[in-house]
């Protein structure tokens, strides 16, 4: 994910409103802070998220869980000039007839609708490691996995040497994320999907 360098759009920041406006209907950009992002989507980001939704859809139906994932969907949290836009995010049917924009637009705004969500590293991985990491848990996310499957993160994140790393957050009783690293055939252990059996490999696609 990259900044937009285009120059006219960067006169002023835009206000989420006039995101909605002009970008509203495409899947490639986000808002952070009054800026525009580019999700950068190639082939293997799609593949990977596509994936973990399908993965994620079979633990709904056999659970019978009242939970559904959005073809298109945005967060916008308390901060102004934001809306992110997640690579997978889990909804809470029940949940959604608190949501004051959801009846005219697919807009989550209380983290308690939100499940679960899922962000597919590309260039501009410090939003995905820093920036929603903080964002996530103070909406109250409870469960985070960060796929980072070309092994772009800074080494605080994922150490060094550098490598395909899926890191899974889950939301504590102190409202923060503790991280775990998981690699090649380490089994993810789901806070919301207790069932699910599957490896860090499996979600990176490092093993076929």
């Amino acid at each position: 994910m990259r900044l937009v360098t285009n120059p006219f759009i960067r006169l002023t920041q835009l206000s989420f409103a006039d995101f909605l406006a002009q970008y509203g209907e495409s899947d490639r950009y986000e808002l952070i802070d009054g800026e525009l992002f580019d999700l950068e989507p190639t082939g293997p980001h799609e593949e990977i998220a596509a994936g973990i939704g399908q993965w994620l859809n079979c633990e709904i139906v056999q659970q019978r869980l009242n939970y559904f994932i959005p073809h298109r969907c945005l967060i916008k949290p308390l901060t102004v000039g934001t809306g992110f836009r997640p690579d997978v995010i889990v909804l809470d049917r029940e949940a959604l007839a608190q949501e004051p924009l959801w009846n005219d637009q697919p807009i989550v705004t209380l983290g308690r609708t939100i499940k679960f969500v899922a962000e597919v590293v590309s260039s501009n991985w410090q939003n995905d490691y820093a920036r929603k990491f903080e964002d996530y848990a103070l909406l109250g996310i409870p469960e985070y996995w960060i796929a980072d499957y070309q092994g772009l993160g800074g080494e605080l994140f994922i150490g060094r040497p550098k490598q395909p790393t899926l890191t899974l957050c889950v939301l504590s009783q102190d409202g923060r994320y503790e991280r775990q690293i998981l690699r090649g055939d380490q089994l993810i252990v789901s806070s919301v999907f207790p069932g699910l059996n599957l490896t860090a490999a499996a979600v990176l696609r490092t093993a076929r």
